[in-house]
């Protein structure tokens, strides 16, 4: 069995490369033999490439958040551009809308947003979307900015409704669940796991946030929880977790073009 962690900030984790190297290696042992590192700003992109760059099975996105958006920097398309054509670069992000935290206004996240959507299909990348607030004016932007590659909603924070709705428009999306699907409360994530298509559904740990409930003693979630989610929700849909395991490893690839073996 083998896990992919479509998610983490291994920079947030820890800043020390010597103290990363020893988080991936504990992934692998738990398993997770693929982690998508996602950097915390698009400053630290390439420390964070270079530290990791020799780590096998580590893959990058590069992009602007929303959390950037009243100083993504001078050249921040140029960097994007170039580093999209780094080696073990798959995707754009993560990138989105953010209504919950006062990050400058609407109208200049939704141009950053739509101005890197544009970019992924030039650069012919899938994107990671990161929404909170924001469903219906995303919703909108995607159903004529989507690129051709796809898209996935990461720490999928929606209800089912939301999801269903993007599937009907015929959205080459996937949606990704972190550990808080495993908090009891969280009713809207276990509604959308039970009612989405399996082949839709990737998992991330969201590191070092969203730690899984079994977990919680800890300070910061490790790409080694990962397995608790996976656990979690074949025991939700009842589905055995070998099986599981293989149809969201199979999806995690799909999207981001990689090889499955």
């Amino acid at each position: 069995m083998q896990f992919f962690d479509t998610h983490c900030h291994i920079g947030l984790i820890y800043d020390d490369p010597i103290k990363q190297i020893r988080v991936i290696t504990e992934a692998r042992h738990a398993d997770v033999t693929r982690i998508i590192s996602i950097n915390n700003s698009l400053h630290d992109f390439k420390k964070e490439y270079v530290y990791l760059k020799s780590q096998k099975g580590i893959y990058h996105a590069v992009g602007v958040s929303p959390a950037e958006v009243v100083a993504p920097g001078k050249d921040w398309a140029k960097t994007i551009e170039e580093s999209a054509n780094l080696p073990n670069v798959v995707a754009i992000g993560e990138i989105g809308l953010d209504y919950e935290k006062q990050y400058g206004d609407k109208k200049s996240q939704i141009e950053l947003f739509i101005a890197q959507l544009d970019m992924a299909q030039n650069l012919g990348k899938p994107v990671i979307i990161h929404n909170r607030g924001a469903g219906k004016d995303l919703f909108e932007i995607l159903k004529d900015r989507l690129p051709e590659k796809g898209a996935v909603f990461h720490c999928y924070s929606e209800n089912a409704a939301f999801a269903q709705k993007c599937l009907d428009a015929g959205f080459n999306v996937y949606f990704s669940f972190a550990g808080n699907l495993t908090y009891r409360n969280a009713r809207n994530l276990h509604e959308t796991v039970m009612n989405i298509p399996q082949d839709r559904i990737v998992i991330e740990t969201e590191s070092p946030f969203m730690i899984p409930a079994q977990y919680r003693e800890k300070k910061r979630t490790m790409p080694a929880y990962l397995p608790a989610t996976a656990e979690f929700m074949s025991e939700m849909l009842e589905v055995p977790l070998e099986t599981l395991s293989k149809q969201i490893w199979k999806n995690s690839c799909k999207l981001f073009g990689l090889p499955e073996e």
